[in-house]
């Protein structure tokens, strides 16, 4: 008799927890990604109820009362996010992981305390990588709206450099590895922090101007993926009406290592032919009134001069350029996955950028670190 009373108050605990877990599941709030309330930075794409996007370093801030949040979401491959719970973006991340599923539930924050919180997740890989659909948040208070944006903001054009390729890798000979490469760790990233700028990236591994890294995939580069939705895809075409965070306060490219990569060098017409026409892209997003900022890269000193050159001979105003020449870092300790500046060699690019944004935009340079 003890023993089916004990094994009959074992069913009702187990059924109660059930009861429980399903009522709380049926109490948290289903917020849809497209809510105007959650606040996306970067190139995104809005389908209905979803939110889809595979640009390196896009990001968005979600705002809600109670202890819990988490997404419904969908990856095509295997992305990385950086996760910050009630604090700006910083150089280190609270928590980094991979959505590789097709239909999941990822739980961003639970335990905390009541009231208000703020959660920002970044995807820090490429395009390549995959392209991620975020479906709903689910919240046990209400999504509020976010804390709004910075009064600045920076778009950056780039190659691996900016995806940052490598930026957690220690050393050179080390192979790419999707979780070691993090945009938040790049120049670009940092510059932004520098300045306290929201930031997008419009960046792809291997890009070049007028010619990819190896070849690959000749007569398709930068010029031409510039003016995608999505990294990966040729359709939908970007339009600026697509922004959500509107115009950006100054363009920096940062392009061309991949065009004198594999020991070959661009014919210089055909190289400004193609960087003219990104310069006239970007214009026509952006107006005149917008400064570009063109660095040129330190893989050979032949670099500067097509960029300068080419700058000059489109004719366009507001448009300016930069040199970044091989002792910007070292080749050892500053270098990640297969040569690329980890987050030391990063530093460094960052340093030498800082005071052409400062002198462009107007924004003063403060005595504080980089990072």
């Amino acid at each position: 008799m003890l023993r089916k009373f004990i094994v009959f108050m074992t069913v009702v605990t187990l059924l109660s927890s059930s009861e429980l877990l399903a009522k709380k599941v049926k109490e948290n709030i289903e917020t849809p990604a497209s809510d105007s309330r959650i606040e996306y930075t970067g190139r995104v794409v809005v389908n209905g109820n979803e939110v889809a996007y595979d640009w390196s370093g896009v990001y968005f801030r979600v705002k809600f009362n109670g202890s819990y949040l988490a997404m419904k979401c969908s990856d095509s491959k295997n992305s990385w996010f950086n996760l910050w719970i009630d604090k700006e973006m910083c150089s280190k991340e609270d928590r980094k992981f991979i959505v590789a599923a097709k239909d999941t539930l990822i739980v961003l924050a639970e335990g905390l305390g009541k009231g208000e919180h703020e959660v920002i997740l970044q995807k820090r890989t490429e395009g390549e990588q995959g392209r991620f659909t975020l479906h709903s948040f689910l919240s046990e208070g209400e999504i509020l709206q976010a804390n709004g944006r910075r009064g600045r903001h920076i778009e950056f054009i780039g190659d691996s450099y900016t995806c940052g390729y490598g930026t957690e890798s220690a050393s050179g000979n080390d192979p790419f590895l999707p979780e070691t490469e993090n945009c938040n760790l790049t120049y670009a990233a940092i510059a932004a922090r520098y300045f306290n700028a929201d930031f997008n990236l419009v960046s792809h591994s291997g890009q070049g101007v007028c010619r990819n890294y190896d070849d690959f995939r000749p007569g398709y580069n930068m010029p031409d993926r510039y003016i995608q939705a999505f990294d990966e895809s040729t359709e939908p075409a970007w339009s600026q009406d697509m922004a959500p965070h509107g115009k950006p306060d100054i363009v920096v490219i940062y392009l061309c290592t991949n065009d004198f990569s594999t020991s070959r060098q661009p014919h210089e017409m055909i190289f400004a032919k193609r960087y003219i026409e990104l310069l006239k892209k970007v214009r026509g997003y952006y107006g005149e009134q917008v400064p570009i900022l063109c660095m040129a890269s330190n893989v050979t000193p032949f670099s500067f001069d097509y960029i300068r050159n080419a700058c000059i001979m489109s004719g366009l105003g507001n448009v300016s350029y930069m040199g970044v020449t091989t002792n910007v870092h070292n080749n050892s300790t500053d270098l990640g996955a297969s040569a690329h500046p980890n987050y030391r060699g990063q530093l460094k690019v960052a340093s030498s950028v800082i005071p052409y944004i400062s002198t462009l935009t107007g924004w003063e340079m403060e005595e504080k670190a980089y990072k």
